[in-house]
């Protein structure tokens, strides 16, 4: 059977996060490969809630690198420190922005974005990964988008340090 992750409870949001680790988890489960993992996790996480961008940034030869994403095409290099994506790999936190108009040193890859939440896979205490989430409206991200984004995240690591 073809996976999907098209939820079927719309208006909760916490329990539309809830359902989805539920049919994320096994979906992941024993899968090494990150760019496998990373890629289908873009794709599941915008069905799911239809975010207006969704990608991977990995940490590769002391900077990040744009990695599997769904949406418009996007920065493909970012440094360290720079922008959301670079201060939450510098700072190992993640980053909830409700106007990325200001946010100091914002990376508009595209004019469209007006919010944004950036997660940190972090592995042996090293960043590895950022997840970068936008939305095209403002105060789209929440500590319900936190708590439940890290969490994926922490599922990503788990199954690709296998």
């Amino acid at each position: 059977m073809e996976p999907t992750f098209k939820l079927t409870q719309t208006t909760d949001k916490v329990a539309a996060y809830k359902e989805f680790l539920d049919g994320f988890r096994p979906f992941i489960e024993g899968e090494t490969d990150p760019i496998s993992v990373y890629a289908n996790t873009s794709a599941a996480l915008k069905e799911a809630f239809n975010f207006f961008w969704v990608g991977f940034y990995i940490v590769k030869e002391g900077e990040l690198r744009l990695g599997p994403f769904q949406g418009n095409v996007a920065c493909m290099h970012i440094k360290h420190g720079r922008g959301v994506c670079g201060t939450a790999w510098a700072e190992a936190r993640t980053q909830v922005v409700p106007d990325v108009e200001q946010f100091p040193g914002h990376i508009a890859c595209s004019s469209l974005s007006r919010s944004e939440i950036v997660v940190p896979l972090i592995s042996n205490g090293e960043v590895i990964a950022v997840l970068d989430i936008d939305s095209e409206e403002l105060n789209t991200f929440d500590e319900t988008d936190k708590m439940y984004l890290e969490e994926v995240c922490k599922e990503i690591v788990k199954n690709i340090e296998q």
